[in-house]
């Protein structure tokens, strides 16, 4: 009698263990760590509210991790049961490699003379290589990577700013009459020793010209001299500037 209910018991531990077995259990945790890793990465994203954040980084990196699983896993079912069947295992990979650009060309804003979510597309493709080389077990050079990268966005970023704020950046808008000539305005400003950076140019409610730039300015000086020749102008009607 004890034995007969024992049996129940033995069925559901051997359905289990039939489903829990070594391969899937590594899959899952080979998902674990991508979903940790890009997660990382995805969080500093979100943190400077970019374009493609926490969940669109996770999603890639498990997504590609995937992907890598069913390469390696995937078609054992049918190479060990027939004969004439040769597969790739780098074959969707590449094709992830590829398609993965899709995503990325989607957070890169073009506006002016600025484009706008490099580093995230960038980001979002090294997510795509770190699910794939976990998916294939490649767990320290994972992580070696994710430390590199966050590394590149958060120390490297910190020093790039440092390096653009000795250049003097200066966003200012000018006003300028409808009937005059900007482009000769705007010829002028570009013979100074700057590098422009952004700019765009509108009409306002009365017609008159808004330029709106962003340049770089190695010396304080030009900066300076820029600025004196724009309060000559009688052209000019307004002049802001922000000095970052």
């Amino acid at each position: 009698m004890n034995y007969q209910l024992k049996l129940p018991h033995l069925g559901v531990r051997y359905l289990l263990e039939d489903i829990f077995d070594a391969q899937f259990i590594e899959s899952i945790s080979k998902l674990a760590i991508a979903l940790l890793l890009s997660g990382l990465i995805g969080f500093e994203r979100e943190l400077n509210k970019h374009s493609a954040g926490f969940r669109t980084h996770i999603l890639v990196g498990i997504s590609s991790c995937l992907m890598m699983l069913l390469s390696i896993n995937g078609f054992d079912y049918f190479i060990e049961n027939y004969d004439n069947i040769r597969f790739d295992p780098a074959r969707i990979p590449s094709y992830v490699i590829s398609g993965i650009g899709f995503l990325g060309a989607g957070t890169i804003i073009v506006n002016g003379g600025t484009i706008r979510g490099l580093t995230t597309a960038a980001s979002i493709w090294a997510v795509a290589g770190l699910g794939l080389i976990i998916g294939i077990g490649m767990y320290k050079e994972a992580i070696v990577t994710t430390v590199i990268i966050l590394v590149s966005l958060v120390v490297l970023n910190k020093w790039e700013k440092q390096i653009h704020r000795k250049r003097h950046q200066i966003s200012f808008e000018i006003k300028v009459a409808k009937d005059k000539n900007t482009a000769k305005i705007l010829e002028k400003i570009q013979s100074f020793p700057i590098e422009v950076k952004q700019f765009d140019i509108t009409n306002d409610e009365e017609g008159n010209r808004r330029i709106k730039m962003y340049i770089d300015v190695t010396h304080q000086k030009n900066r300076d001299n820029l600025h004196e020749w724009l309060l000559e102008q009688d052209d000019v009607k307004k002049i802001k500037m922000k000095f970052q």
